[in-house]
């Protein structure tokens, strides 16, 4: 009796509000991050790396090479421009990353654009402009592209198996992994890319020496590259500050700065600065903003108006002078200021075989010869297979030469299709390739004037095939076809420098003055704890009291103007330089500026006398406590270079007890701790020219007893004041007398 089956029953699907129990729910797992960062992270960190950002030895990253190889299969190599929409929509099926991004590729290497040193795209319409941050490129449905004519380069042979394909995102067709050209793309175009913990940062040489360049290391490794591919050459022109170390170092390494300044004449019609090519790094915009930040806040007085004049002719941005200015002066401090000279900050990170590293110039353009030679080695295989092809036909087709009436009589008795190839194979003696191209052959060429012409090729392929293999046991000779086909795109495609090269740099420090601030009039507060105000007469009288932190107070005060220099003697022996203009306009009810932090002194290191200067006239004294004092011209302090710190200000043999800056000669009296007292006429001690000279004993000290204090002499009222001078230094000094003592405590 059979078993009755049991009904099977679907558990019911939770619903919302269900009590469902779920397994390790609300459980945490620890998991090391190092682990975390392998699964999660490092595959969108290579992925970006290897197929996104980083260009390959052919000069270009996955989404310009899928753009470029598209165009190269719509015919837009040879035909007529088509919408930019219409290469949009096609690169979509090698590069799914969205539309937006496809046009911003194309439109970066089109010739208007002037972003490629070398562009591979014919524009047409507006395409926006690389120095403009503003000038916005139309939509993809106005523009109009197709391929330059030196694209011919990028895709010469590619159908010859140069390089290797690989299938699209969805499989639907194929796609080249390189593009087999046949010049230094990778170094002829700038190119930059943001991947994951590393980045590339490539500049463009001048087509024309990077191919002589190329052929010479192919002569000779070890060849001096510097005399052949002095700088690089930017599409926007302007000047390279030659630096032989940095390009030596760019040449080799692969990474180096090269300085870039703008291209400017003067207009003196019109009184006007004209600057027509500016840095790769920056742009019109920019440079404006920058120009009028200065000039708002009163450093450039020079300039009265500034437009951008671009126009179709290029790039010009008119800077209209004042009258009876400079212009050498002004456009030295405005390179100086602005980024109308910048950096191009080289890095040479290249995928070689998938693997990312950084090469100089040298090793690239070895790795490119590698690579081309493989190519060329593809390339005469290629060629090689298909004339053996071609030979083992025609020999198949020679061999019924002999008896033309037996292959017709072959084919005309045999009954079946199918048996007429294996009976010419059996009549002839030839195999089944050759039999099926002689059975194809049309009845109109079955005479001997045809088969004569076509047996008269077996002498000029044997010879090429001969040549072929020579080519592929000889490197010499792969070599000798790459200079060649670089010789020629230097001749066809090269073009004359456009960025100038200063090998003699110019002496900004002739030129160079000191930024023009506005100058009015201010008064300056300077407190013990080492913070300080600038304040205008006009908001000092409108304040009150002045704010301090507990326990500070004011030992500066002065009447000056907004341009004097100010110096700031510190802990460490130090002096700080700056400028009453560096420091922000203040009032009394603020603290003001803690100067330890404004000019960047070192852990530990505080302000303990301030002074200001205009024309560095004076002398500074040290009193030490040993008894010592120093007298150093304040001319000491005076720097060519205009250094905002020097150091060994003073002496730091002894501990510091006062200092003063005398504008003239004066009497100051010392205290002791011993209670004594010294009048002293500063003409009495000697100028030293070392600024931490350990001076001259002014004092005569009993053991255990150091200076005190110094004040100036005028300020004290003394019974006897006679009591306490002397004509001759060092000199012991006088008590004080209780009256006198009186007085210094009401003091």
């Amino acid at each position: 009796m059979a078993k009755k089956r049991e009904k099977k029953t679907t558990p019911a699907r939770p619903q919302l509000g269900d009590n469902v129990e779920i397994l390790s729910a609300g459980e945490i797992i620890e998991s090391p991050i190092t682990e975390t960062l392998e699964t999660n992270y490092m595959p969108y960190a290579m992925s970006v790396i290897v197929s996104r950002a980083l260009p390959e030895i052919d000069g270009f990253k996955p989404a310009h090479r899928k753009l470029l190889y598209t165009m190269y299969g719509m015919g837009l190599l040879k035909g007529a421009r088509t919408k930019s929409a219409n290469i949009v929509g096609s690169t979509m099926h090698l590069n799914p990353h969205g539309d937006a991004a496809i046009y911003d590729t194309m439109v970066r290497m089109g010739r208007s654009n002037e972003s490629l040193l070398v562009p591979f795209v014919d524009s047409k319409g507006n395409f926006g402009k690389a120095y403009s941050r503003d000038m916005a490129y139309a939509a993809a449905r106005y523009t109009e592209a197709k391929l330059e004519p030196i694209c011919e380069e990028l895709f010469r042979d590619i159908d010859k198996d140069t390089v290797d394909f690989v299938p699209n995102y969805d499989g639907t067709t194929t796609e080249p992994t390189l593009l087999p050209v046949t010049f230094p793309t990778i170094l002829a175009n700038n190119t930059l890319g943001i991947a994951v913990g590393m980045a590339s940062n490539i500049c463009s040489f001048n087509l024309v020496e990077l191919c002589n360049a190329t052929i010479a290391l192919m002569k000779d490794p070890d060849a001096d590259l510097v005399q052949i591919l002095p700088a690089p050459d930017f599409v926007g022109g302007g000047s390279i500050l030659y630096d032989a170390a940095e390009m030596r170092n760019v040449l080799e390494n692969g990474r180096g700065s090269i300085r870039v300044r703008a291209r400017w004449a003067y207009d003196k019609a019109n009184n006007c600065i004209d600057i027509t090519r500016i840095p790769p790094t920056t742009t019109v915009e920019a440079i404006m903003d920058k120009i009028t930040e200065l000039v708002k806040a009163g450093k450039i007085r020079e300039i009265s108006d500034m437009r951008d004049e671009t126009d179709l002719n290029g790039l010009k941005l008119t800077i209209d002078l004042k009258r009876g200015q400079d212009p050498d002066k002004l456009m030295a401090r405005l390179y100086k200021s602005t980024p109308l000279e910048d950096s191009f900050a080289c890095n040479f990170n290249v995928l070689i075989a998938g693997q990312p590293k950084v090469l100089g110039v040298r090793s690239i353009l070895q790795e490119w010869t590698a690579f081309r030679a493989e190519c060329v080695r593809r390339r005469t295989y290629h060629d090689l297979q298909g004339k053996r092809s071609r030979l083992h036909l025609l020999q198949g087709l020679e061999s019924i030469l002999l008896d033309i009436d037996k292959a017709i009589r072959i084919v005309r008795e045999t009954a079946e299709e199918a048996e007429v190839v294996p009976n010419l194979m059996i009549g002839f003696g030839i195999d089944e390739v050759q039999a099926e191209y002689v059975a194809e052959i049309k009845l109109r060429h079955l005479n001997r004037e045809y088969i004569l012409k076509r047996t008269q090729e077996i002498t000029d392929l044997e010879q090429a095939i001969a040549d072929l293999e020579d080519i592929l046991k000889r490197p010499a000779r792969i070599n000798k076809i790459i200079m060649a086909e670089l010789s020629e795109v230097a001749k066809k495609y090269g073009q004359p420098r456009k960025t100038e090269i200063l090998y003699d740099l110019p002496d900004d420090s002739a030129t160079e003055e000191e930024d023009a601030v506005p100058d009015y009039n201010v008064h300056l507060f300077f407190t013990k704890d080492g913070y300080f105000k600038k304040i205008t007469p006009q908001s000092l009288r409108m304040s009150g009291e002045q704010k301090l932190k507990d326990g500070d107070e004011i030992i500066f005060t002065a009447e000056a103007t907004n341009s004097v220099e100010l110096l700031f003697f510190t802990n460490h022996c130090q002096v700080y330089k700056t400028r009453a203009a560096d420091f922000a306009d203040s009032k009394a009810s603020v603290l003001g500026d803690y100067v330890a932090s404004a000019l960047g002194m070192e852990e530990g290191e505080v302000p303990v006398f301030m002074t200001i200067t205009t024309d560095y006239k004076g002398h500074m004294l040290f009193f030490f406590q040993n008894g010592k004092a120093a007298k150093v011209p304040l001319e000491s302090y005076k720097t060519k270079q205009n250094r905002r710190k020097l150091l060994k200000a003073y002496s730091d043999k002894a501990e510091l007890a006062a200092v003063f800056h005398l504008t003239e000669e004066t009497e100051l009296a010392i205290f002791t701790s011993n209670s004594r007292l010294l009048l002293v006429g500063t003409a009495l001690i000697p100028e030293k020219a070392t600024r931490d000279t350990a001076g001259v004993n002014v004092i005569t000290l009993k053991k255990n007893a150091r200076i005190a204090r110094v004040t100036r002499a005028a300020k004290l009222e003394l019974a006897d004041p006679h009591r306490y001078r002397v004509r001759t230094l060092p000199a012991a000094g006088a008590l004080l007398r209780d009256t006198d003592k009186t007085e210094q405590l009401s003091l």
